[in-house]
């Protein structure tokens, strides 16, 4: 996603899918869905979480952690909880990858090919490594709960401790939000997990300067990396948004965020950008998510005579109504154009817009599945064979993090958290489906191409390959 851009330093709110920067005016803050650096630093502590040696063969003992009450709220910690003893793999010769993504919920969808996507890589090597010496065990865990209708911090804290706890789990795979990465990042990083995402896009994860002040070593308590991901991240994608939009003749913007990590964030750098390149930003405001209908601010935005309401955030943070509630206020597609991040281009968005979502832009970290060449093009041909179905954006990321995985426990060939940890921050030069790419230093890929992508016909529409200059 994204020419990186540096935004102001101010306090970051945490939510729900992958969540927030800041560099505006401040929007409408939910505090149980937002948590600060220093504020995941108490969690850790009050979690009681031992550090651990970042050399150690084997990962010490993980903090247990109470699932908070309320759901989607931050979940709840306790000084007097007890450690969860990790338990000694019952085969040596025997590993286990988990994924940890919302498998309820609207996200359900773009979820489950990317579980299929996992699949696929396992189902190469018949799930084994090291000339068959080495079994590979998948174990799918969701982290979203029916009653949120999404990722839920309390299910994410508690998949965490299961499996910093589990000591045959070489590795994780997610999160598809990267407001649930900032809470198990810390869990994994002192039990020396490693974790590959294919979708969390959040810069303060893994960057220095790009989020908050604290940002990315708050994550890493034992003093070492354990997250890398796949993806581009949104200092590349919002940019490359604003310049797109600049490119269709926008001249007046609206902006609207989730108040979430990642919808604030890359709503801030789409702001930032566009104030540079000379559009007009005419407001700026965070939405409540859970409302059953956004008419009165659309017809405050209409009254603007916008071109474009950009929006940050996701299918699950109710774009769908937005956009709904956008067109019935008389704002068309021709007059009004609706732009928003990848977090947007799913299947569920157009279910949930239905006949008001055409014409919907959205930027993506990559190109779409169908348009993917060599290797990637050979993978989307198997999946439409395996799956007879269209492969949503993620599932070739997916995909790509279980090889990178599987690349690395070939490397290591026993069951050692660490090395494979390593090993997995040290590919370089990997020739998978997304092309040849190397992570650098901070775990994020060498990739940088972005695509445009519009609704037409019920259906995403690949534009353009999108330039981050």
């Amino acid at each position: 996603m994204r020419i990186r851009k540096q935004q102001t330093n101010q306090p970051m709110n945490f939510s729900e899918k992958s969540e927030s920067k800041s560099t505006i005016a401040p929007t409408k803050t939910n505090s149980t869905q937002h948590l600060n650096a220093a504020g995941l630093r108490k969690l850790l502590l009050a979690a009681g979480i031992a550090s651990l040696c970042a050399s150690c063969q084997s990962p010490q003992t993980p903090t247990a952690t109470t699932p908070g009450s309320t759901p989607g709220s931050t979940p709840a910690t306790s000084s007097a909880a007890s450690p969860v003893a990790v338990s000694s793999p019952a085969d040596p010769n025997t590993v286990k990858i988990v994924s940890m993504l919302p498998m309820t919920g609207s996200a359900l969808g773009q979820a489950q090919t990317m579980v299929n996507g996992i699949k696929q890589a396992l189902a190469e090597t018949d799930s084994k490594a090291c000339d068959g010496k080495i079994k590979i065990e998948y174990e799918v865990l969701d982290d979203a709960t029916a009653t949120a209708g999404k990722w839920d911090p309390s299910q994410v804290t508690s998949n965490a401790n299961k499996v910093a706890a589990d000591g045959s789990v070489v590795a994780a795979i997610g999160h598809y939000n990267s407001g649930a990465a900032k809470l198990s990042i810390p869990v994994l990083n002192q039990a020396n997990v490693v974790m590959v995402s294919p979708a969390n896009t959040y810069p303060g994860l893994t960057k220095p300067g790009k989020g908050e002040p604290k940002e990315p070593n708050v994550y890493y308590p034992a003093g070492t990396r354990n997250f890398t991901r796949v993806v581009p991240a949104d200092d590349l994608q919002g940019a490359v948004a604003a310049n797109w939009a600049k490119s269709l003749g926008v001249k007046k913007v609206y902006i609207l965020d989730d108040q979430e990590l990642y919808g604030k964030g890359i709503a801030d750098i789409f702001e930032a950008t566009a104030k540079t390149l000379g559009i007009e930003v005419l407001g700026r405001e965070g939405i409540d998510i859970k409302a059953s209908d956004y008419k009165a601010l659309m017809n405050k935005i209409k009254a603007l005579n916008p071109e474009m309401i950009y929006f940050g955030g996701t299918t699950q943070s109710n774009a769908g109504q937005i956009i709904k509630d956008m067109r019935n206020v008389g704002m068309t597609p021709e007059a009004v154009k609706f732009m928003g991040p990848d977090g947007i281009k799913e299947q569920a968005l157009i279910d949930a817009g239905g006949k008001d979502a055409e014409g919907v832009y959205a930027t993506f970290g990559g190109l779409p599945p169908k348009e993917l060449t060599g290797e990637g093009a050979k993978w989307y041909e198997s999946y439409k064979a395996k799956y007879n179905a269209e492969p949503e954006a993620y599932a070739a990321y997916a995909f790509e993090s279980a090889k990178v995985i599987i690349g690395a426990i070939n490397k290591v060939c026993k069951n050692d958290r660490a090395a494979i940890r390593d090993a997995v921050l040290a590919t370089k030069d990997f020739n998978g489906v997304l092309g040849t790419w190397s992570f650098d230093a901070n775990g994020d890929t060498s990739l940088t191409t972005m695509s445009g992508n519009v609704v037409k016909d019920g259906k995403w529409e690949f534009v353009s390959p999108l330039k981050t200059e």
